[in-house]
């Protein structure tokens, strides 16, 4: 299904892809325990650093700082200092980030169904469901990130 083959790419955060295969290259990037629930909070409303460490599964500071730093290498979110004494930053989702709605909406589903107990916060499945709905069928221009 899908080759394992080195490639080279130029981009910092594709460094390490080990396989030409879409699945495998996108779990290198956020196949982690953390990084889809770091996404998720960010599609539920949180922005900052503080935020995200109050979710219920309670990520470890190092392991946010580092997740944060990831995917903001890997162009998923982009940060934007909000006070600058201390420094601190708003984390928010790229166009790509936002693309990862449909993803977070199938582990949603699945969840629900094959998990007893589990459950999805409305108001983040709402966002994820408009967020899908906002930017399917419609052509991408990569010069060009979608309206907000």
């Amino acid at each position: 299904m899908c080759d394992n083959v080195a490639m080279s790419r130029t981009a910092k955060a594709y460094d390490f892809a080990r396989s030409d295969c879409a699945v495998a290259s996108t779990l290198d990037i956020v196949g982690d325990k953390w990084s889809l629930l770091v996404i998720r909070d960010l599609f539920g409303g949180k922005k900052t650093y503080g935020e995200m460490l109050e979710s219920d599964e309670r990520i470890p500071t190092n392991i946010l700082a580092d997740r944060l730093r990831r995917l903001e290498d890997a162009g998923i979110i982009e940060k934007s200092a909000y006070q600058q004494r201390p420094v601190r930053f708003a984390y928010t989702l790229t166009a790509k980030g936002r693309d990862m709605g449909d993803i977070l909406l199938a582990l949603v589903r699945w969840g629900r169904k094959h998990i007893p107990g589990t459950k999805a916060l409305d108001i983040a499945l709402r966002r994820l469901s408009a967020s899908t709905r906002s930017t399917a069928g419609r052509p991408r221009n990569p010069a060009k990130p979608p309206r907000e």
